[in-house]
C-alpha cells in the first residue's frame, strides 16, 4: 500500500474517532488532499484508491496536472484553495468544482460572469480574514454579511465560509468565531483546518479540512 494511502487512512480513522466521541458532531467532514507542488505520480495512488477531493493553490499548475485526469475520472472534485487572480477566473471556473478563496466584489463579479458564459455553477466559500491581518486576503468579519448578500444577488452558490487563522496563535478561538459567523448566515459548510489543527477545526464545526503534508509529506 502506498504511503499516501496509509497516511490518508490514519487521518480518516482519527476523524471518525473525533466524530464518534462528540455527540454534537454528526457530519463526517470531507478531507481535501492538498496536492499542490506534488507531481501526478505521487497523487495517482490516492486517485486509484478512490479518494475524490483534492486541493490546489495555483490555477496554472492545476490545469497542467488535472485537466486530463478529470476527463477520465468525472467523480473527482477539485478545490482551489489559493488566492484567485481575476485574470484566471475563466480557467478556474472551467476546471475547479469548488473555490475556497472568494475575497472581493471584483472577483465575485468575474466569477458570476464566467458562470453565465460557460453555463457552469461553481461551489464557493467566502474567505474571511478572521484575524484581521493586513498581509492576508479575505473579507473583514464585520463586512461578511453584506458581502454574502451581494454574492446571493449575483447568483453565486456560496456554501459557507473559509479561514486561515493567524500563524503561531491558538486557532480554537478563531474557529469558534468562524462557526458562529457561519451559523448567523445559516450556511451549511465550513472550510477550516489544516494538517496541524484539523481535529480542532472539526470539533468546532468544520466540514471541509485541507490536509497536505500529513498525507503527501513535506514539500521540497
Amino acid at each position: 500500500m502506498h504511503i499516501t494511502i496509509k497516511n490518508l487512512l490514519k487521518i480518516d480513522e482519527k476523524v471518525k474517532e473525533k466524530i464518534s466521541s462528540d455527540k454534537n458532531l454528526i457530519k463526517l467532514p470531507n478531507i481535501i488532499a492538498v496536492s499542490k507542488t506534488f507531481k501526478l505520480d505521487h497523487i495517482m495512488p490516492l486517485i486509484n484508491y478512490g479518494h475524490l477531493h483534492f486541493g490546489e493553490n495555483k490555477v496554472q499548475e492545476a490545469v497542467e496536472k488535472w485537466t486530463n485526469v478529470k476527463k477520465e475520472n468525472k467523480k473527482i472534485k477539485l478545490h482551489l484553495i489559493g488566492r484567485l487572480q481575476t485574470n484566471k477566473v475563466k480557467i478556474a471556473v472551467n476546471l475547479f468544482d469548488y473555490i475556497h478563496s472568494l475575497d472581493s466584489k471584483k472577483l465575485a463579479d468575474k466569477i458570476s460572469i464566467q458562470q453565465k458564459e460557460q453555463n457552469l455553477k461553481t461551489k464557493i466559500f467566502i474567505q474571511v480574514n478572521i484575524g484581521n491581518e493586513e498581509q492576508k486576503s479575505g473579507i473583514r468579519v464585520d463586512e461578511t454579511l453584506d458581502f454574502y448578500n451581494y454574492c446571493k444577488q449575483i447568483n453565486l452558490d456560496v456554501l459557507g465560509l473559509m479561514c486561515i487563522p493567524p500563524y503561531n496563535e491558538e486557532s480554537s478561538k478563531y474557529f469558534d468565531e468562524m462557526n458562529n459567523l457561519n451559523d448567523k448566515l445559516n450556511l451549511q459548510e465550513l472550510s477550516m483546518g489544516m494538517s496541524s489543527d484539523y481535529l480542532n477545526a472539526i470539533e468546532k464545526g468544520s466540514t471541509f479540512v485541507r490536509i497536505g503534508s500529513n498525507i503527501f509529506g513535506k514539500r521540497s
